[in-house]
């Protein structure tokens, strides 16, 4: 993860958490609001209720007849003692026949007590609009939004101005690692070399055997490493392996590791056709599971691999006799290991677990302590690219 992508992450995070604790107060802003918008409401209502009595007030009873006030959102009516129409614009039941103001959902009016007999023998008033809280919503979200985007503009700033420092010497170490990698692989070619020389020349001995099982563990050991910075930089293209073919050469490659501990790689692969993706990455995957069985192996034990097909899917299996695993679910964890006194960096099965799972190939595993460790790896159907 770059560091952009990293303060972007860490922003939303923050940002979504600053959000959550704001929707309290801005709860109960919201329902503060809605009473002033209502009390505004109520006002307005009142207002047309004094402007048609002052209407009725100023009728002569010698005029022909009385124009009833009429506005475009407010509708009203004149009732009796019973509540019954006298003269009604409304086109909303009343519900609660009861002097004051009243809201019924988006519905609200006002119910103005008369005089006795003065006004065409009605007794009440009710004057009724529609009411609506858009604007309230709308006020509420443009906070809520103006605080959110504040919040996140001044998290990636921050997050950035705070990280600066541990970007430079996170730099400065990746070229350290970087420099110290291309410095290891040179010494360990010339040794693998002239190993190789000597044993030609020479004939075979225990120490030299021991020399070149180690040059062989510390080359998977930089390669991990080498994978694990270049990653992310680099497009691993695609090609169809014979994976039978592949698997046997890995195995002979190791064969000389295990010999130190008196191991046996038993192998039973049959030809399961191709298997189409990158040779690196297939490399990492057979490599550490290999390198493994054999570290968490016991001495004078055998480790079995196993190639087949079943359902039309290729099974590539590892199986060892050795420590076992206590918590499988954290063993694809970036540095964990279980067994610290084994050495390494804990970083192959993470490797493992990144190839696999951006190539569709699934795993099982089953382990027992102190009795071994199973390792299945099915790849997707096979098909011809």
């Amino acid at each position: 993860m770059n560091d952009s992508t990293y303060s972007t992450k860490y922003a939303l995070i923050y940002t979504t958490l600053i959000a959550i604790v704001l929707l309290v107060p801005l709860f109960y802003y919201f329902i503060y609001m809605k009473h002033i918008h209502s009390i505004q409401n109520e006002l307005l209502l009142k207002e047309k209720s004094l402007l048609i009595v002052k209407a009725m007030q100023d009728y002569n009873q010698e005029e022909e007849f009385f124009e009833y006030p009429r506005y475009k959102t407010f509708k009203s009516g004149l009732y009796d003692e019973s509540f019954k129409p006298i003269f009604s614009l409304l086109d909303y039941n009343i519900k609660y026949f009861k002097d004051g103001y009243h809201l019924d959902d988006n519905h609200a009016y006002i119910i103005i007590k008369l005089p006795n007999r003065r006004y065409f023998g009605a007794k009440y008033l009710i004057v009724k609009n529609t009411i609506s809280f858009a604007s309230v919503y709308e006020k509420v979200l443009l906070i809520l939004f103006a605080i959110v985007l504040f919040v996140f503009i001044l998290s990636v700033f921050f997050l950035r101005s705070f990280a600066k420092p541990f970007q430079k010497m996170n730099k400065q170490l990746d070229n350290f690692i970087k420099d110290s990698m291309h410095e290891i692989n040179t010494p360990l070619s010339i040794i693998n070399v002239n190993i190789d020389l000597y044993n030609r020349k020479n004939e075979s001995n225990k120490y030299m055997q021991r020399m070149k099982a180690a040059t062989k563990v510390l080359s998977n050991i930089y390669d991990d490493m080498d994978y694990l910075i270049k990653h992310e930089r680099l497009e691993y293209k695609k090609q169809e392996i014979n994976i039978k073919e592949f698997l046997e050469d890995r195995v002979e490659y190791f064969s000389e590791v295990a010999r130190m501990k008196n191991i046996i790689i038993k192998t039973q692969l049959e030809e399961c056709d191709s298997v189409f993706m990158n040779e690196k990455q297939l490399q990492r995957v057979i490599d550490n599971n290999i390198s493994n069985a054999i570290k968490y192996s016991y001495e004078n034990s055998t480790i079995d691999i196993a190639l087949y097909i079943k359902d039309n899917r290729c099974h590539l299996s590892f199986k060892d006799y050795g420590v076992g695993i206590k918590k499988t679910e954290k063993i694809f964890s970036r540095y964990y290991r279980e067994d610290t006194s084994k050495g390494g960096f804990g970083i192959g099965l993470n490797i493992v677990k990144s190839i696999i799972s951006q190539e569709n190939i699934d795993l099982e595993i089953e382990s027992t302590p102190k009795k071994g460790t199973l390792f299945l790896y099915i790849f997707p159907e096979i098909f011809h690219k």
